[in-house]
């Protein structure tokens, strides 16, 4: 059995998850969004035909809120611009991954750097992301994860006498090994952002054990992300949709910061 990644509640916290209207492909256990961790705000998504968007900031950090709304656990591999989120290979759907118990809520902040820090996630020029400063940069703009089930766990063995010889046991099933490849679409302006390596972080996890029950992901979901200027270009954002929290606003609930040094003139 394969040792992955569990993310410990007590260190992925979720005090802004907001749910959103689900999508028609939205056929799993597990739910997928993308908080501004800067604003708070957790990013609309607009569809687009089978695909959906949400609009980054240039130098904003975002994480990658999971939901497991289901009764069982499930391991989630996150692939973050066509790159797994904990080993930095390109992305497979048999990787290792994240496994949530049942109906647990997580925040995933960054690229994994130990078991108990990461590099946060940050909406970057595509030339500064993670995946071109590796030499990887085909799948840049697209956040997918491959949901898998659980194995039912055998019931123990009644004990033995006095055995004649050891009993061996058949071996995990095989992982699959097709790519996870993003989401393309229509002619479109340049990709104007990217995920940066940002600030280390802490963010605890441990190690588990988890057997897949098929060898193909339950579900899969990808996320597509951009600029606000290219998802109104390409016809996604609707021009009236643009953030009304970029106006003045008398109660920004925010305490009093202290002033820039004053500087002579």
């Amino acid at each position: 059995m394969k040792r992955l990644i569990l993310p410990l509640l007590a260190t992925l916290m979720l005090c802004g998850f907001t749910p959103v209207a689900p999508f028609p492909d939205d056929a799993g256990p597990v739910s997928l969004q993308v908080v501004d961790r800067d604003s708070g705000r957790t990013l609309r998504q607009y569809p687009d035909g089978a695909q959906r968007w949400v609009a980054g900031q240039q130098g904003h950090r975002y994480s990658v809120a999971l939901r497991n709304d289901s009764s069982e656990r499930v391991l989630v591999v996150l692939s973050v611009d066509g790159l797994n989120a904990i080993t930095g290979e390109v992305a497979a759907p048999g990787q290792t991954g994240y496994v949530l118990d049942p109906w647990q809520r997580a925040e995933i902040s960054g690229w994994r750097k130990s078991s108990r820090e990461v590099a946060q996630f940050v909406f970057t020029d595509p030339g500064r992301s993670y995946a071109a400063r590796t030499d990887r940069p085909d799948n840049i703009g697209v956040i997918g994860i491959a949901v898998f089930r659980e194995a039912p766990r055998p019931a123990p063995a009644p004990p033995i006498a006095r055995p004649s010889r050891p009993i061996l046991r058949e071996a995990p099933q095989a992982e699959a090994a097709a790519d996870m490849a993003s989401a393309r679409g229509a002619a479109a302006p340049a990709p104007q952002l990217g995920t940066g390596h940002g600030a280390r972080e802490y963010s605890r996890a441990d190690n588990t054990t988890f057997d897949r029950a098929t060898r193909m992901p339950t579900q899969r979901l990808d996320v597509r992300y951009d600029s606000e200027r290219n998802l109104i270009a390409r016809g996604v954002m609707p021009r009236r949709a643009l953030r009304r929290d970029d106006a003045p606003q008398a109660f920004p609930q925010q305490y009093v910061p202290d002033p820039p040094a004053y500087r002579a003139r």
